[in-house]
């Protein structure tokens, strides 16, 4: 203090710091982190028991297993699989000892970064130079022989790897042991928001098997209010949130089913009670929470469609910046529009709806089916209510020339 009365500089500057590490609500930040991995996963017990029918010959010396695993963001397909690798490895411990190497494909999207990568997850010495995908196949053999056991790759958002690389390397890994004195030596699960299904050679598919693809769905409203009290129990004091709070951040996010948009909605409210310098979360939180959402829930999103779902997207985002609905016989016309302004040759009408299902089932759009206005029949309105059209539209614009490419 200086004789004036002010303060000192340091002492001003620092007052605005004090909310940093107050723990007035937040008790452990790990639990709403995106990567953290619960013991148990919610609501998903039946989807891990399909998974694991998957692997049933797991435990046997020369046994693999195959899994394709796609279903729309926040729907909790990477946390299924890395609770299945942690528990299955556990399991086996002392029958046969599990390796896991995950690799996302969307940081590694060529043939050589991805056999790179799992080379290098089991043996960080590993030359990480100079060497064919021949050779570190082999070098995958090898590493999983020395230790007598069995590998599980895990190839997450591998639409990126296949617009990229094609279908080798799933050829080549499912194939690794041919011509070689070893059986059972990997085993495959691929994970995507696409069908991906669709874009994979008969050859891959065949080996893949089409029966080992497991969709999975959204959350709905009451799944998403476990969630969100299973991180608050975890992360939060006691007493410091309520029910009806939990019940508000489902609601929000139940337009998407998104898991992680509950779990952000929880952190972003627990941020802006402690920011405020409250010990309790209350429903303005969850509100101010809300509206600092809505522009970025379709980012993602938007970042991992094919070129058609963009152009379908980008028509009716179009539309809906001045309307409050468009019908699905308008779509297939600004579609076509879309398509000319690209050069790109239209797809037919059944496909085009089944891009708008695909669309809503990622929770970009909604469809209702309505009475046609001035007529008799029905049709089908589309609606945007997770996001705002005219944030969608620049994304859109800027991911297209990448597919065209």
């Amino acid at each position: 203090m200086f004789k004036n009365g002010c303060q000192s500089i340091p002492d001003v500057m620092s007052d605005y710091l004090e909310v940093i590490g107050a723990g007035l609500i937040l008790k452990d930040p790990t639990p709403l982190g995106f990567d953290y991995l619960p013991e148990r996963l919610v609501a998903r017990l039946e989807v891990q028991r399909s998974l694991a029918s998957r692997f049933t010959s797991l435990a046997h010396p020369t046994g693999a297993g195959r899994a394709v695993i796609t279903g729309p963001v926040g729907s909790g397909k990477t946390s299924l699989v890395r609770r299945f690798c942690d528990d299955v490895s556990r399991r086996l411990a002392g029958t046969r000892d599990i390796a896991v190497a995950h690799i996302n494909c969307r940081n590694e999207n060529t043939t050589m970064q991805v056999m790179h990568k799992i080379v290098a997850q089991m043996d960080a010495r590993h030359p990480d130079r100079g060497l064919s995908s021949g050779e570190l196949l082999a070098s995958i053999r090898r590493l999983v022989a020395a230790r007598r056991g069995h590998l599980i790759v895990v190839l997450d958002e591998v639409d990126h790897l296949l617009r990229r690389a094609g279908n080798d390397i799933l050829y080549h890994l499912l194939r690794i042991d041919e011509d070689a004195d070893a059986e059972g030596t990997l085993s495959l699960i691929l994970i995507s928001q696409e069908q991906v299904l669709d874009v994979l050679e008969g050859a891959v598919i065949s080996r893949l098997g089409a029966s080992n693809h497991l969709r999975i769905p959204p959350y709905g409203p009451e799944e998403l209010t476990d969630i969100a009290r299973q991180r608050a129990e975890l992360a939060l004091r006691p007493g410091s949130w309520q029910e009806a709070h939990l019940s508000m951040i489902a609601d929000t996010a139940a337009t998407t089913g998104d898991a992680r948009a509950a779990i952000e909605l929880l952190e972003t409210a627990v941020r802006n009670a402690e920011g405020d310098g409250r010990s309790e979360l209350d429903a303005d939180d969850i509100r101010r929470a809300a509206k600092e959402m809505p522009s970025s829930i379709g980012d993602g999103l938007v970042d991992e469609l094919s070129l058609h779902q963009l152009l379908v997207l980008l028509a009716v985002c179009r539309r809906l910046r001045r309307a409050d609905h468009v019908t699905s016989g308008d779509i297939d016309q600004l579609y076509a529009v879309v398509c000319e302004e690209h050069d790109v040759e239209e797809r037919s009408h059944t496909t085009i709806w089944k891009i708008v299902k695909e669309l809503e089932l990622r929770g970009l759009i909604s469809t209702e089916v309505a009475p046609v206005e001035h007529g008799r029949g029905r049709t089908t309105h589309v609606t945007m209510p997770s996001a705002l059209p005219g944030d969608l539209i620049p994304r859109i614009d800027e991911q297209i020339p990448r597919r065209l490419r």
